[in-house]
């Protein structure tokens, strides 16, 4: 009887020691699986890291070449401002020389040959003074909306751009 318990606890013994084995290897198998895990979740982290990088990048430039672009647009408006201005402000003077000018030949009545009545100078004069002072008057008022017309293009030529809209999902009905 008692070599049969022997027998018997022998067979425990070896049935644990194989069992033992058995868990040993499934564990190493394990750690060799999370290890591997852990690797591609490194790698597929890296991958994802570098791809927003470079939409990070691209969007930066996208951002700056716009930027540039918009400034050299806005440098144009302000020379085009700038130019008329000038061009207004030439015309403007001429017109105010042109005025002056008139109002010079009204002033230094020339004597004609025919004789006239007083009544009829003071008259001529009259219209050719009322002449003057609109000739006078539509300079000014040139100039005005000339200036009027720079200042607002100038005023839009340093304005910022203006952001795109947010795109938004259409919200479809229910019904």
């Amino acid at each position: 009887m008692m070599g049969d318990e022997k027998g018997f606890v022998v067979k425990i013994g070896d049935a644990m020691d194989a069992a033992r084995e058995k868990a040993q290897e499934v564990g190493t198998s394990l750690v060799k699986k999370a290890e591997v895990a852990a690797d591609d979740a490194k790698r597929s982290m890296g991958k994802a890291t570098t791809a927003v990088a470079k939409k990070a990048r691209a969007a930066k430039a996208t951002v700056k070449r716009k930027a540039k672009g918009a400034e050299s647009d806005a440098k144009k408006m302000l020379g085009k401002a700038k130019r008329a201005v000038g061009s207004t402000a030439k015309s403007a003077v001429a017109g105010a020389k042109k005025a002056v000018g008139k109002a010079k030949r009204a002033v230094g009545i020339k004597k004609t040959a025919v004789k006239r009545k007083a009544g009829a100078a003071k008259k001529a004069a009259g219209r050719k003074t009322a002449a003057v002072k609109s000739a006078v008057k539509k300079g000014a008022a040139k100039a005005r909306t000339a200036a009027k017309k720079v200042g607002a293009k100038a005023r839009k030529a340093t304005k910022k751009p203006a952001k795109k809209p947010v795109k938004r999902a259409a919200k479809k009905s229910g019904a």
